[in-house]
């Protein structure tokens, strides 16, 4: 297997050094322009490779995303240059990028994101697009799409990545990656909890095989939830053939295994469980957007017109709308975990068809409805984990015309661990054919 564990297995061994795997991913990096806004010296990211620690992924390049926790040494702007001119590089890590780095992985870059990730396409302005690696006029998805293009690409093995309305598990269905969205809460969050959007947000990785993702969990979290073999299938309306039969051909292998296949809740878009969390989702990030660029001093002219509407909306929410919005969660959380009544976990598509071109979600507009109808479309039913805070792994199901089909398992709240073990059948459902190998794995 060509992962991450692997690349450290190749280090431990001696096959190669971790100074020479550096080297590789820098040299990998610049053949792949938009997956990274920000890199060390060559001399630093080599010095990173002198010092790492002892752990699982000891010695491996590792990127973190330019949303979320932030690294050391690297100035993390948000994908927004208003932001990146007024703020310096952190001088600490955050409590999960600490435990990635006493786990052996090198954090000597940011990836990519559209700006303040308020899209499912990563096309920041002033910078590069990041492109699908399997076909460049596509998107890798968004938010974490530069991390879902460094990692399909080649350039790393494994990347940080958040998601708080499905921006794990979008940039994983459109690379053939393996993504969770873990549990609210689980993966840590401080010292400044700057990502935490009311609940909404989760982080861990992208990588290119469950064991790399169950490895990053154990180093970060441990969750005690149990699961059993009941698995309900959703097939969103908006979802295309390709996509619901890589569903289906992931239930038959769960089948197999001796899991109980049912169906789900019914999956229409007029649906209140379905529109109401997206529009939670958009109150919390507006609200978000126009509390950090105000704290930042960004002025609204050096704004894309789609980020200066959100931040107009942001700023006329109440206490009142948010206190709302609070209690407006949690009932929505209530009914979404009455769909796991009588089953442990759902599968259901990440994706309604392929990943769009490039250009498909443009921030040169002012209609927010607009905007959120089409993430909402690219992801029906992704919003339902990040507002009900349950653990949501995708992973890759398929692969047709060229491109990767990603499906999702979703579990009850805090079994995450429970969650990856049950998707060890799907380990090896599909054999990805990625058109770069891992930078400095030995052949």
């Amino acid at each position: 297997m060509t992962d991450a564990t692997a690349l450290a297995a190749a280090i431990a061994d001696g096959r190669v050094n971790a100074q020479d795997v550096m080297a590789a991913s820098l040299a990998r990096m610049r053949e792949v322009p938009g997956a990274i806004s920000l890199v060390l010296s060559e001399p630093e990211a080599l010095a990173l490779a002198k010092d790492a620690a002892l752990g699982p992924f000891s010695g491996v390049p590792f990127l973190v995303k330019d949303l979320g926790s932030i690294a050391r040494g690297l100035k993390q702007s948000a994908g927004s240059a208003a932001i990146g001119k007024r703020i310096e590089a952190s001088k600490t890590d955050s409590n999960l990028i600490a435990l990635f780095r006493s786990a052996g992985l090198m954090p000597f870059g940011l990836s990519s994101v559209p700006e303040v990730g308020l899209a499912l396409s990563t096309e920041p302005e002033g910078q590069p697009p990041a492109t699908n690696p399997f076909d460049s006029s596509r998107t890798p998805g968004g938010s974490s799409g530069g991390a879902a293009a460094a990692v399909a690409s080649g350039i790393v093995a494994i990347a940080h990545a958040t998601d708080a309305a499905g921006s794990i598990r979008v940039p994983a269905a459109c690379c053939g990656l393996w993504g969770l969205k873990p549990s609210r809460g689980v993966s840590p969050m401080g010292p400044d909890y700057n990502n935490w959007l009311m609940g909404i947000a989760s982080e861990l990785v992208l990588a290119r095989s469950l064991r790399d993702v169950k490895t990053a969990l154990n180093c970060v979290a441990t969750t005690d939830g149990r699961m059993t073999p009941r698995v309900a299938v959703v097939l969103p309306d908006m979802c295309d053939d390709t996509q619901i039969n890589a569903t289906l051909a992931a239930a038959k292998v769960l089948e197999a295994a001796g899991c109980i296949i049912q169906d789900g809740p019914p999956s229409s878009p007029s649906d209140t469980y379905l529109s109401r969390p997206m529009s939670l989702i958009r109150m919390i990030l507006a609200a978000a957007l126009h509390e950090g660029l105000t704290a930042t001093g960004v002025p609204d002219d050096e704004l894309p017109p789609l980020l200066r509407a959100a931040r107009v909306e942001g700023a006329a929410l109440t206490g009142t709308d948010l206190f709302g919005a609070s209690r407006d969660i949690m009932q929505m959380s209530d009914l979404i975990l009455g769909f796991f009544d009588d089953a442990d976990a759902i599968l259901m598509p990440v994706l309604s068809g392929p990943p769009p071109k490039l250009g498909a979600s443009p921030m040169d507009h002012t209609d927010l409805d607009v905007h959120f109808l089409k993430m909402e479309a690219m992801a029906p039913n992704a919003a339902w984990a990040n507002v009900a805070g349950l653990p949501a792994l995708a992973f890759p199901a398929g692969f047709e015309n060229g491109l990767p089909v990603g499906a999702q398992l979703i579990g009850r709240p805090n079994t995450d661990t429970a969650l990856l073990e049950f998707a060890q059948p799907l380990a090896h459902m599909i054999d990805i054919p990625f058109p770069h190998p891992i930078a400095g794995l030995p052949a």
